[in-house]
C-alpha cells in the first residue's frame, strides 16, 4: 500500500489549504488534489513529487510511504 503525508507536511508547514500550496508548489489543483485524497497515488508523475518535497523541503521518503500488503 502506497500512502501519501501530504497532510501532514502542510500542517507541519503551516499551509493552511491546497491553494496556498498550488501557489507555494506551482502545481495544479488536480495533481496537488490526487495526492491529498490519495487517489491513484501509483500514477502520480515522479515530477509532482519532487516539487512537492523541493517546495517541503523533504525527501521523497518522508512524503511517499510504501507498506507490502500482507
Amino acid at each position: 500500500m502506497i500512502r501519501c503525508n501530504i497532510r501532514v507536511l502542510m500542517a507541519e508547514h503551516r499551509i493552511d489549504d491546497i491553494t496556498e500550496l498550488m501557489n507555494r508548489s506551482g502545481l495544479s489543483r488536480n495533481s496537488i488534489n490526487k495526492l491529498y485524497k490519495e487517489i491513484n497515488i501509483e500514477t502520480t508523475k515522479l515530477e509532482t513529487l519532487l516539487k512537492l518535497c523541493d517546495t517541503f523541503e523533504c525527501k521523497l521518503s518522508d512524503l511517499i510511504e510504501y507498506t507490502p500488503d500482507k
